[in-house]
């Protein structure tokens, strides 16, 4: 007989999670597979971190740490924003978590009621308005697109009808890769200070951009709530390591927390993460070869007939509108990856209303897989891959 199931589970997939998980059962049996979905590099943890986690395992108990991390790691946290943003963080302020999800776990918690209402882009990423909805918060989507270049504006803002709680901007952002500057971030945090809107900040792909560095919530609002990780500069996606800089108003709220639900971050990989700072040639290096990999995409989607699209500012996505090819993305993305073994992500993950005819494409891996999937992308929409469906100009 079938048990209770609570209410709170019935949100949407993750499916980019649900494209992996279909590219490994392909690779299970003997199939290939070029992995464009998941924002995932393809280089190691730097090796400092590896080195001091290797030290580590061998000669340290690795037991429970404080809820908030150990304090050598949330020091050099709090020197990395001073060193990389001009802004003075107290360590007490920041929070060590596991990964940027349970940050986006704990700050929502600490934030919001059920029943509240939190703002944010769309398309955007997904767990945002899933996490929210299994907490009783209502995601509030602010449709966007090229002309807001995918972002938040105060014009949005000013469009929304009832009340709103949070915000939550991400810059630079997953899935178009767009970023807010300097100025559009002040003008959205004094419209949140003016309303008593919780501004919170994912600056996960803080490090990776193109011609120009991302600007923190922190240099226009101190109150704001940042979020960072060191799955995708840092490269330590599997480490499941990242951290919070909280206000001093939700510092012990989320301390309470996290003692409740997680005790503390992984032991190991907060002693690896100390180092992760001391690595920038080799982090830089890994930015290079993302800028290599976005200017191979943008020279060769156009000769495809992909041609609409934002080119990224940072991060490692490409959002494309692939409308003329298809009005089903799941299909679409499906297909590709079972004629050709290239595996992208449907557009209905990051926009549940007009999702249906972009894709996502991840440059995190390396230049051959990019190529070899770009090539196999452009025979198979020659053989007229893609256009089962509706597939009109619109």
């Amino acid at each position: 007989m079938a048990g209770r199931i609570s209410r709170r589970c019935d949100v949407d997939p993750f499916i980019v999670m649900d494209v992996m998980r279909a590219a490994v059962a392909r690779e299970r049996l003997g199939g290939d597979v070029i992995h464009l979905e998941a924002g995932q590099p393809a280089t190691p943890a730097p090796r400092a971190v590896r080195e001091a986690a290797s030290r580590a395992l061998l000669g340290d108990t690795v037991g429970y740490t404080e809820a908030l991390g150990i304090r050598p790691l949330r020091e050099a946290i709090a020197a990395h924003h001073l060193r990389t943003a001009g802004v003075h963080v107290d360590p007490d302020r920041v929070a060590v978590t596991t990964g940027s999800s349970t940050g986006f776990i704990l700050s929502f918690l600490a934030a919001f009621d059920v029943g509240d209402r939190v703002a944010m882009a769309s398309p955007g990423y997904p767990a945002y308005r899933n996490i929210l909805r299994a907490f009783g918060v209502e995601p509030v989507l602010l449709p966007t697109g090229p002309a807001e270049r995918f972002q938040p504006t105060v014009a949005l803002l000013d469009q929304v009808q009832g009340p709103l709680h949070g915000l939550i901007v991400a810059s630079p952002s997953n899935p178009t890769g767009t970023m807010v500057d300097a100025e559009g971030l002040g003008a959205l945090a004094a419209w949140c200070r003016a309303r008593d809107v919780r501004l919170i900040s994912d600056e996960i792909y803080h490090g990776i951009t193109y011609g120009r560095d991302a600007a923190s919530a922190l240099a226009v609002d101190p109150d704001a709530v940042v979020l960072c990780s060191f799955s995708k500069y840092f490269s330590m996606t599997g480490w499941r390591i990242g951290w919070m800089v909280l206000p001093d108003d939700l510092v012990r709220p989320v301390e309470r927390l996290a003692q409740n639900f997680f005790i503390s971050p992984p032991t190991l990989s907060q002693l690896g993460a100390v180092h992760a700072f001391d690595g920038d040639d080799e982090l830089r290096g890994h930015v290079a070869r993302y800028a290599a990999n976005r200017a191979l995409l943008l020279e060769r989607l156009p000769a495809l007939g992909i041609t609409r699209f934002a080119p990224p500012d940072g991060a490692f996505y490409l959002y494309a509108d692939v409308r003329h090819l298809t009005d089903d993305s799941p299909a679409f993305c499906a297909q590709l990856l079972a004629d050709t073994g290239v595996a992208i992500t449907p557009g209905v993950d990051f926009d549940p209303v007009d999702g249906r005819h972009t894709v996502r494409i991840s440059f995190a891996g390396s230049r051959d897989a990019l190529d070899e999937g770009l090539r196999r992308l452009g025979a198979w929409l020659e053989r007229g891959g893609g256009r089962s469906g509706d597939g009109h100009d619109r």
